[in-house]
């Protein structure tokens, strides 16, 4: 298998080549990134003649609320991490690639449980199928918030790297999906318009884009200043967007004025996974960065239930959204609910299926007599 990888990445670098030695435009250029990403989509999709399917990441069953995932390179300190912050044992020494498979372990938080994975350590050309990147970047690609855990004598440059690897396997950090539409159709040839003012796309660029794919008619709508990347990525269909908190450990070996600099980096969170320094701090950026919903329950005739809330995701929060939480008959015979909390106009409010729900509402369930 690692002997056809290289073979596979042998013949994509010669595609590569190929390509850039017959460009002859100035502006087409902008086309390597769609034949890039076309290559690595083949490379990384092996046909069913093949051994093993495309992607495949460790067999660790979803528990809990939610999944976060601990990346990085090896020895940065995510098994003391996992261990302190779940109390699961995943080995830790001082040498490299201790963790060889993923140890999960579960952190109840607020009334969530959150199921926290120790991913063995990446190295670079991971999105490639070095070491045992391809399962580890397709586990990080089912989890709800990535933790990328950084050396703070060298974090920078892990940063960069890692970035690198995880969106070469499609994975977007802290972004939104492209606000543009992609329709394909059967005739027509390529339709694009847009509502706002374009720096970096025009029709010429767009066709060429699409003809990487072989996609000769299509409707294109674009709402925001988009770039090829942009389209790149709805074309290929295959992005997922996550969350991600950079988890800067080690922070007791450097100085008051380095931390000073890591400071101003976005998305991060300084540590001592050792020392136990800021584990606080990071559960709670956890959570902020999850925005998961708490409800609580309430029986009729019986106070609300604080101990054991339902929890729902930002973007899944409304009363039927509740309802199948609970039970998927649940729906079959609701008549309305009763709310209490932020989302209510009046305390209660009755309401239907849609009404969308905010943290710490409370919930009452009026079923069909």
């Amino acid at each position: 298998m690692a002997h056809n990888l290289d073979c596979n990445m042998m013949n994509v670098d010669a595609q590569l080549k190929d390509f850039f030695r017959s460009i002859r435009k100035p502006d087409i250029w902008l086309l390597e990134a769609a034949k890039l990403a076309k290559l690595r989509r083949e490379l990384l999709t092996p046909s069913s003649k093949g051994g093993g399917g495309a992607g495949e990441g460790f067999d660790v069953t979803k528990s809990g609320d939610s999944r976060v995932g601990l990346v990085g390179f090896p020895s940065v300190g995510k098994s003391t991490l996992l261990n302190k912050l779940t109390g699961t044992f995943s080995e830790v020494a001082s040498y490299e690639f201790t963790t060889l498979t993923c140890i999960p372990g579960v952190i109840t938080y607020r009334g969530a449980k959150i199921q926290l994975l120790d991913l063995p350590g990446i190295i670079e050309g991971a999105k490639d199928g070095k070491g045992r990147g391809r399962q580890v970047i397709s586990t990080a690609r089912t989890c709800n918030c990535i933790i990328i855990v950084l050396d703070a004598i060298k974090p920078i440059t892990h940063k960069r790297l890692i970035e690198k690897e995880l969106e070469g396997f499609g994975i977007r950090l802290n972004k939104e999906p492209p606000n543009l539409s992609f329709r394909k159709k059967d005739k027509g040839g390529i339709n694009f318009t847009s509502t706002v003012t374009n720096t970096h796309l025009d029709l010429e660029t767009v066709k060429a884009i699409c003809s990487e794919y072989r996609i000769h008619n299509a409707d294109i709508s674009l709402r925001f200043d988009a770039t090829a990347d942009d389209l790149i990525d709805v074309i290929e269909g295959s992005r997922v967007y996550i969350p991600c908190i950079y988890a800067v450990n080690k922070i007791d070996q450097i100085t008051l004025e380095e931390l000073e600099v890591l400071d101003k980096l976005p998305h991060y969170c300084p540590v001592s996974a050792h020392l136990e320094w800021n584990l606080d701090g990071l559960l709670e950026k956890i959570w902020e960065y999850l925005n998961l919903t708490r409800i609580y329950t309430k029986p009729k005739g019986m106070n609300p239930d604080y101990e054991d809330p339902v929890i729902l995701s930002s973007k899944k929060r409304t009363v039927e959204d509740f309802c199948e939480r609970i039970h998927k008959d649940m729906l079959k015979q609701f008549k309305y609910a009763l709310v209490w909390g932020s989302s209510a106009k009046h305390k209660p409010q009755r309401v239907g299926k849609e009404h969308e729900l905010e943290d710490e509402d409370v919930v009452q369930i009026i079923k069909k007599v």
